[in-house]
């Protein structure tokens, strides 16, 4: 019997390639003789570096550049074995988990050490990138990003300005005369599956704003400085970023990668599970499974379960997904998308418990879901 399993990272918990780990150890338990194979993902976000690179083979780069904050850290991105293609992660640089709670203020916060990410698969020699732009501390539409490639943004006295959320409302004028001129010649792919434009009540600012720290003042500043930058960005380039659908990505990062360094929005997963040969691999197996840190009604719309499940059903295998939590309104997906949820806690615990756990209850549910399985082969 061939197991094919897909798991994402359990959020502060373990990285997708050792949630892979302890399910195919239970797997391997039961069905002595499996076929195993293991393919850790991520959707744009925080380990989509290292799950690609663990797949596909190549190198991570360590790179020094700025995190939110403009504080110097060491950074990285991947370069696959073709040597021109990147894998950036803007959560390596511009991600919520590099700052503390009390650090979370998307007026002060950047995307700057993004733009130094690209710049530095630039100095490699790749002319293909691909960026994923999930788990953003930043609500800046971009600049940030742009003025580490060379992109100048100016008040009225001509005075360059912080690149930060809070500088949005200040720009009148935007120079992309000194931006890198390799961009041209680079094709750039952003994995982002939120739809969200930039501006408004469904943009980047309102919908993502509070998570980062925004407060309603904050969010009414910073959308009005997203309204202003997409302006003049009309106005200077010709291109309009307000009703890109993923536009407000990242908090407008996803816009401001459209507008200053050519990228086209596709998206997160499809785009991974591309460069993975997915589809492939579950066509060529028996039984899929995926994982994610918590299963809600929202799984259905993006995140990876949803695109391991859609591609299952396309070759009719079946598909579980394991979950450290599976919320009340997990129970509203449709079980024609997913043959079983399979929550893994075991008992009522705290959370810093459950996270200790978490290998323990992932071997031992892989291990019950395959007696189950057994079960039936030997039934019919």
């Amino acid at each position: 019997m061939k197991f094919l399993i897909v798991p994402d990272s359990f959020k502060n918990c373990m990285s997708a390639t050792n949630v892979g780990k302890y399910i195919s150890k239970g797997v391997k338990a039961v069905f002595i003789d499996a076929n195993i194979k293991v393919i850790p993902i991520a959707d744009g976000g925080e380990g989509t570096v290292h799950a690609i690179i663990s797949s596909v083979g190549g190198t991570i780069k360590k790179v020094q550049v700025h995190d939110p904050l403009m504080r110097p850290i060491e950074s990285f991105f991947g370069i696959l074995p073709d040597k021109k293609t990147a894998i950036i992660e803007m959560a390596a640089a511009s991600g919520i988990e590099l700052i503390t709670n009390d650090e979370r203020n998307p007026l002060k916060t950047t995307s700057y050490g993004t733009g130094e990410l690209i710049r530095a698969a630039l100095n490699a020699g790749c002319t293909e990138i691909t960026i994923g732009i999930g788990g953003s501390a930043t609500n800046d539409g971009g600049i940030g990003m742009a003025m580490a490639l060379g992109a100048e943004f100016r008040t009225s006295k001509g005075k360059l300005v912080n690149p930060n959320g809070e500088s949005l409302m200040a720009l009148t004028d935007i120079s992309i005369s000194g931006i890198d001129k390799r961009l041209k010649h680079t094709s750039i792919k952003v994995a982002c599956d939120v739809k969200n434009i930039l501006c408004g009540s469904k943009g980047a600012a309102a919908v993502y704003g509070p998570q980062k720290g925004a407060t309603k003042e904050m969010i009414v500043e910073l959308d009005a400085g997203l309204t202003n930058l997409a302006k003049l960005v009309n106005n200077k380039l010709k291109i309009d970023i307000d009703n890109i659908k993923g536009g407000g990505a990242a908090g407008g990062l996803g816009a401001g990668l459209v507008a200053f360094a050519n990228a086209k929005l596709v998206g997160g997963f499809d785009l991974i599970a591309k460069t993975l040969n997915i589809e492939k691999s579950i066509k060529e197996s028996d039984i899929i499974i995926t994982a994610e840190g918590a299963i809600d009604f929202q799984t259905l719309f993006g995140k990876t379960p949803a695109g391991v499940a859609n591609l299952a059903n396309k070759y009719k295998k079946p598909i579980f997904v394991f979950a450290g939590a599976a919320q009340d309104d997990a129970s509203k997906i449709d079980n024609s998308l997913i043959t079983s949820i399979v929550p893994i806690t075991r008992r009522p615990i705290k959370l810093p418990d459950a996270i200790k756990m978490a290998p323990k209850w992932l071997t031992q549910s892989a291990i019950e879901l395959c007696n189950t399985l057994k079960a039936g082969i030997n039934l019919t």
